[in-house]
């Protein structure tokens, strides 16, 4: 009988969206991160021509 007084007197939050929302929420927004960070593969290759031959430049100065 005391179990259920004390459990008619926890206060219970709802979620202002079912829980599965929330799931496919955190799903969405990690594979565009996956994705974001994925298209940033091979940068320092493409501007290798900004790097290359440095430090004889520098030594040239």
């Amino acid at each position: 009988m005391t179990d259920t007084i004390i459990a008619s007197g926890e206060i219970v939050n709802e979620l202002p969206f079912p829980a599965e929302v929330f799931g496919i929420a955190f799903l969405v927004s990690f594979f565009a991160l996956a994705w974001l960070t994925y298209s940033y593969r091979n940068v320092a290759n493409r501007h290798r021509h900004k790097t290359q031959g440095t430090s004889s430049a520098s030594a040239h100065h």
